[in-house]
Order: structure tokens, then C-alpha cells, then sequence
């Protein structure tokens, strides 16, 4: 689905983004500068991840990076280009939405219904944990 959403950012001649940059563009539009952490927290995402999303983000020239409260943070705030793109990440990120509960009437098993469950059953037991009780490592 990622690389299908991408065509459509590439038909309007919007290189270098991803569907994952979506959601950051719109919440820092929103809220203005925020560090990793908050970024992070307010997406319900993993730092890490987030992490790694800004650094990608910062090499389209997407976000800005300046020093936060201590030498430890870093703020994360949009540039112009960054700026520019949100009404169409907005309208793209209510598209997508639509499409997925078009989706759903049409499965047998409506997909949101099973992301939900398997983020529950994830929940319970992480994915690591689930691969480490199958992995037989090789003798040595």
C-alpha cells in the first residue's frame, strides 16, 4: 500500500516522500517544534523509530533540527518544503482512510479489525519473543 501511496505523491511531482512521513508533517504542522520524545510519544511510536523517520525526513528537507532545552534534545520543526506539503499529506491521509474502510466493507475479514487484533496478540507477546521460541540456531 506504502508504494502505491508514493505514486500518488509522484504523480504531483513530490519526490523523496514517504507515506511514513505523513503523520510527523501533519502533527509538527499542528504543533509546532517538538523534540524526538514528544514527536515520538505523540504518534504512539517508538523513539527509535521516529528516530530514524526525522533523519530521512531532514534529507528531503522536510524538518529542521535545532537544539532543544538541553544539549541532550533536539527540536524538530518543518521547513517550507516540509510546510508546503501538509495540505496534501492531510488530504492524502484522509483519502487513505476512506480507501481503508472501502477495503473493509469489501474483505470477509475487515483489515482494521485484524491489524487490531495482531497488535493486541503482539501486545501479549512481541514479535522477538514469538521468533526466539522458533529459532534453532545452527551448532557451532
Amino acid at each position: 500500500m506504502d508504494a502505491e501511496i508514493e505514486q500518488v505523491y509522484l504523480a504531483r511531482g513530490i519526490k523523496g516522500v514517504r507515506p511514513r512521513f505523513a503523520y510527523p508533517l501533519i502533527r509538527l504542522a499542528h504543533t509546532g517544534p517538538l523534540t524526538i520524545r514528544e514527536l515520538a510519544e505523540s504518534l504512539g511510536r517508538s523513539h527509535s523509530a521516529i528516530s530514524q523517520t526525522v533523519a530521512a525526513m531532514r534529507r528531503e528537507d522536510l524538518v529542521t533540527s535545532e537544539p532543544g532545552p538541553d544539549a541532550r534534545t533536539r527540536r524538530i520543526g518543518l521547513t517550507e518544503r516540509g510546510r508546503s506539503l501538509v495540505p496534501l499529506m492531510e488530504a492524502e491521509w484522509r483519502a487513505t482512510h476512506a480507501t481503508v474502510a472501502e477495503l473493509d466493507a469489501e474483505l470477509p475479514h475487515p483489515l482494521t479489525t485484524v491489524v487490531e487484533e495482531l497488535r493486541r496478540a503482539l501486545e501479549r507477546r512481541s514479535m522477538r519473543q514469538r521468533v526466539l521460541e522458533h529459532l534453532i540456531e545452527p551448532p557451532r
